[in-house]
């Protein structure tokens, strides 16, 4: 239960109810994720190939 579609801006597009069975079906726009990732760049940047260095140095 409680599955949902949301966009890359977390708006949700269409959400199931939590006591029945249903089949969720939304149109989504891909455009948008290209779009969202030019304005917030964190995603189009991010280096997770480095990340394992910066854990290592936790205790």
């Amino acid at each position: 239960g409680s599955s949902y579609f949301c966009d890359p801006r977390g708006n949700f597009l269409a959400m199931a109810s939590e006591d029945k069975d249903e089949l969720v079906t939304a149109e989504m726009n891909l455009d948008l994720i290209e779009e969202v990732r030019r304005t917030w760049q964190f995603f189009r940047d991010r280096r997770p190939d480095t990340y394992e260095n910066m854990v290592k140095q936790l205790p």
